[in-house]
């Protein structure tokens, strides 16, 4: 065994053997817990868990059902909803998964096989009277990047922890979050406008399981449940940016050269990462009215991608940016509707003066779902990113840049259905943009062999007729992967 091959599998066992050390502490002394509150009950609350990205590319569950957005569907402190356990250990549970995947073309900046990992995550919760103790940590045996060395704001390396957060309830009206924990909010299917929360793209193209597109963030989350309303604050200390396509796994157009990169350009970029001075803050007011649920958002922080260029290092970077936005969601006709919109305001180009920013917008999403036949789904949305200033764009662009729509539209369409008493799920998610003239598939098979085994098979197929489209410039890492997992 080479020195490489052998200081992993010593990191896999020291990480292992930690975890289990950390875990075992936790549970001494917690044999005898408070009694369980008159009133609550079960845990029926959701567990919410570089090259230009739009930031309004939530996943939706497999069922095919409509999905109400997360903390929208109860009123309830989640904490309120979780039944206290008494026992002295920490329950255990996760997956063990293997997942493989191959380009269906030749790249000349990438590596045929574009997914190639070995899973195991582990995930565990200590519930107390007024608190909740939560962990969950992926390790990875990663055989594309080859990279051991742990970085959790990338979620690289052998150790990717998803959640080590504490949630506190110190009153009947208030809920307290703190630490990493996966943060999620907004009405769209796969499209964001309001949800500010970091995404990670590479996980997303390469074929790896959906719960994977949302990353975690370091944040303190306030929730207050009021008779009038509701509303959630969310404080950031330091920016969580999107976990983007850098050229170490996608190759991308580089607006710098013109052309397609990957490995031989990764991008070099320029993230905020002042704790306190760099931070982030998201607010979201909400309630539902006769069945309708109605949110307002704002936001202060950054770009999630990068969005400008510092011309005197080459380096990408991620300006100042607020949203203000709100939603609509509720039952029309046999289905479930929603809008939202957001208008993006660009802080550092006020006036879409500046070439090195990107100009303010205005987004907006229509959606509807229903079912459409025994166990089939369809669901459609209808995106729009409206430049502001689009003739000073128009005025001050680079020359021989290519230049973006004023006007850039997506259409979306989830197809999913059932069978073999839900078993097995076909579905399919398409994006297309009339604009860009581009297009994304993503075919997706599930099979359920036990309650624990379950195999997947799917891709990731890209289309356009311009390669410094958002899709377009993907083709060449069209897809195809599979993945067995065992549940525990």
């Amino acid at each position: 065994m080479s020195r490489k091959g052998f200081d992993f599998l010593i990191n896999i066992f020291l990480y292992i053997a930690l975890a289990c050390i950390i875990l075992g502490l936790s549970s001494l002394g917690m044999a005898s817990e408070p009694e369980l509150p008159s009133g609550l009950g079960a845990d029926t609350r959701e567990k919410t868990i570089a090259p230009l990205l739009p930031e309004g590319l939530s996943s939706s569950t497999a069922s095919g059902e409509p999905m109400l957005p997360s903390g929208i569907d109860t009123e309830q402190s989640e904490l309120q909803e979780t039944a206290v356990s008494t026992s002295p250990l920490l329950p255990i549970s996760g997956f063990w998964e293997v997942r493989a995947g191959r380009r269906l073309q030749e790249d000349p900046h990438e590596k045929e096989t574009s997914l190639g990992e070995m899973r195991l995550q582990l995930e565990t919760e200590k519930n107390w009277d007024r608190a909740v103790l939560r962990l969950n940590a992926d390790f990875l045996a990663d055989l594309v990047l080859e990279e051991y060395d742990t970085d959790l704001e990338r979620g690289e390396g052998i150790v990717d922890l998803r959640e080590a957060s504490l949630l506190l309830r110190p009153s009947e009206i208030m809920d307290i979050k703190i630490g990493r924990q996966i943060l999620t909010w907004g009405t769209g299917d796969m499209l964001f406008i309001n949800d500010l929360f970091p995404k990670d793209w590479q996980s997303f193209f390469i074929g790896r399981d959906t719960e994977y597109l949302k990353a975690p963030s370091d944040a303190l989350k306030t929730s207050f449940f009021l008779p009038a309303f509701n509303f959630d604050l969310v404080y950031t200390p330091r920016f969580d940016s999107d976990r983007g396509i850098t050229g170490e796994r996608i190759s991308y157009y580089n607006s710098a050269t013109g052309m397609i990169a990957g490995r031989n350009l990764i991008a070099d970029l320029a993230r905020p990462d002042d704790c306190f001075d760099d931070d982030e803050w998201a607010l979201r007011v909400y309630r539902t009215i006769g069945g309708l649920e109605i949110a307002a958002y704002g936001y202060r922080g950054f770009w999630k991608s990068p969005a400008g260029m510092d011309m005197a290092s080459g380096e990408a970077t991620y300006p100042d940016l607020d949203v203000i936005g709100g939603s609509l969601r509720g039952q029309l006709g046999k289905g479930i509707a929603n809008a939202e919109f957001g208008y993006y305001n660009s802080r550092n180009d006020d006036d879409g003066s500046n070439p090195l920013v990107r100009n303010s917008e205005w987004r907006f999403l229509f959606g509807y779902e229903m079912e459409v036949g025994k166990d089939f789904t369809a669901g459609m949305q209808y995106y729009v990113e409206l430049m502001d200033d689009y003739d000073n764009y128009q005025r001050y662009a680079p020359r021989g840049t290519p230049e973006s729509d004023k006007l850039r539209q997506v259409i979306t369409l989830r197809l999913t259905k059932l069978l073999m008493d839900q078993n097995l799920i076909l579905s399919l998610f398409t994006y297309y943009s009339p604009s860009d003239r581009d297009s994304y598939l993503r075919p997706n098979i599930q099979y359920k062999i036990t309650d624990a085994w379950m195999i997947e098979t799917g891709g990731n197929i890209f289309m356009g007729e311009d390669k410094h489209t958002f899709f377009g410039q993907f083709e060449d890492n069209t897809n195809a992967y599979c993945a067995l997992r065992f549940n525990f």
